[in-house]
């Protein structure tokens, strides 16, 4: 495998035993102090030809505009699940975080044969799946959902980075930073801050650097 490209190996073995329409799943947003959280769900033909798709966090923000551009005219069915901030602090974010995934795979237009998903805590018992630890970088299916779900994210936070511009969503994307946490301090919470995250987030040793 090319260290700059995710693993095909899942689901060839998949497509060899006769599986079809594989779907990656994968989540951008759990950890931010503000915002949604997006899940999106990726389809893809046996044989396809993108080259450099990887989790989204080792790619570039210019390089991930590209790859989403390349996978939504070359993937089968794309399906994206939004959470607001509001149902995150009533059902919590790992509920949320499956929600998302049940809205995205829902949103596909192509039923899915087998879902792989990022993580180890998905349950369903509708569907036919894999919990994959660190799916986005051994799977190149949940690698191209990584990729779709955090620039889908990132753009959101963009449009409310105008609506709250006291905050920098546009450069921090809501995670904890210091430039963010100042900017709590200095003005409160909008409506979009999750209010359930509120105490962790003056907790200096929660200040993450983007």
């Amino acid at each position: 495998m090319n260290n700059s490209q995710a693993n095909l190996e899942i689901e060839n073995t998949l497509w060899a035993k006769g599986v079809k329409h594989i779907a990656g799943v994968d989540e951008a947003g759990r950890g931010p102090l503000a915002g949604p959280v997006v899940a999106a769900a990726v389809i893809f033909p046996n044989e396809f030809p993108i080259d450099g798709v990887n989790d989204s966090k080792k790619l570039s923000a210019k390089r991930r505009e590209e790859l989403f551009a390349l996978i939504s005219q070359q993937a089968l069915s794309i399906g994206v699940g939004i959470v607001d901030h509001d149902l995150i602090d009533q059902i919590n974010i790992l509920e949320a975080t499956h929600l998302a995934m049940r809205k995205a795979l829902d949103n596909l237009t192509i039923k899915a044969g087998y879902v792989l998903i990022d993580g180890n805590s998905f349950k369903d018992n509708t569907l036919q799946f894999r919990n994959i630890t660190g799916g986005d970088r051994k799977s190149y299916t949940i690698a191209a959902a990584s990729i779709i779900a955090k620039v889908t994210r990132d753009r959101l936070m963009c449009e409310l980075d105008l609506k709250f511009p006291q905050y920098g969503f546009a450069k921090h994307k809501g995670y904890g930073t210091r430039r963010h946490i100042e900017a709590i301090r200095a003005y409160g919470l909008c409506e979009i801050h999750r209010k359930s995250f509120h105490p962790a987030a003056l907790q200096e040793n929660l200040i993450t650097r983007i």
